[in-house]
């Protein structure tokens, strides 16, 4: 999977001489904490900045609320985005593969990365569309099974399911590998009228089965 399947697309973006209580206005009105600051150059929109809620909560007085709609907040709190936002600016590309998106949001400690194709913005993806994507992964569509087992390192996974799924009329619905510590592991989802022999015959095998999920 790559970051353009998850992104969003449909962006609301504020410019840098954007009122903060028009950003704020804007966010509590789309209900959402953070918001790109782009620059218009050839009428396409380039990236200078990203302001989110907490930074618009920190620049304003402690006893004013810059997302409430009384009178008078516009009066306390006069600066642009472009004085609030931050510049340090984290991209990617759509074809980044997502793995490699969420290990930078983990290593940087960031929630949110713009991202850009030839400098123009062209999506945002966030800490929750990296969430989405990982239920994705073990969601399970219709009945079946899902077992997690100990494989050997560069044993070929595909060549040792395979062959057994096909002897007992299985579907595999899905298939990864992972190092978990020092353990590599396989998870498989499987479904058909035949799981539990293909799941007896994984388990003569020799390989050790550490947990198994079934549904109804």
């Amino acid at each position: 999977m790559i970051v353009s399947m998850w992104m969003t697309r449909d962006l609301v973006t504020v410019k840098p001489d954007t009122p903060l209580t028009a950003a704020a206005a804007l966010m509590a009105q789309r209900h959402i904490r953070r918001l790109p600051v782009v620059e218009l150059r050839a009428d396409k929109p380039y990236p200078v900045g990203l302001i989110t809620a907490s930074d618009i909560f920190h620049a304003c007085p402690p006893e004013v609320n810059p997302f409430a709609t009384t009178a008078g907040v516009g009066h306390q709190v006069r600066q642009t985005t472009a004085e609030v936002m931050s510049r340090s600016l984290q991209m990617v590309s759509p074809e980044t593969p997502l793995e490699e998106a969420a290990r930078i949001m983990r290593n940087l400690k960031i929630s949110t990365l713009l991202v850009v194709q030839k400098g123009k913005l062209v999506g945002l993806i966030t800490e929750s569309d990296i969430f989405r994507a990982f239920v994705s992964i073990f969601e399970f569509p219709r009945s079946g099974v899902r077992i997690t087992f100990e494989i050997v390192e560069e044993e070929d996974t595909f060549a040792l399911l395979a062959p057994v799924a096909l002897r007992w009329g299985v579907q595999v619905a899905s298939l990864m590998s992972l190092q978990q510590g020092e353990l590599k592991l396989c998870v498989v989802r499987i479904t058909g009228p035949a799981v539990e022999e293909m799941l007896n015959e994984l388990w003569s095998s020799g390989h050790r089965v550490l947990n198994v999920l079934r549904l109804p």
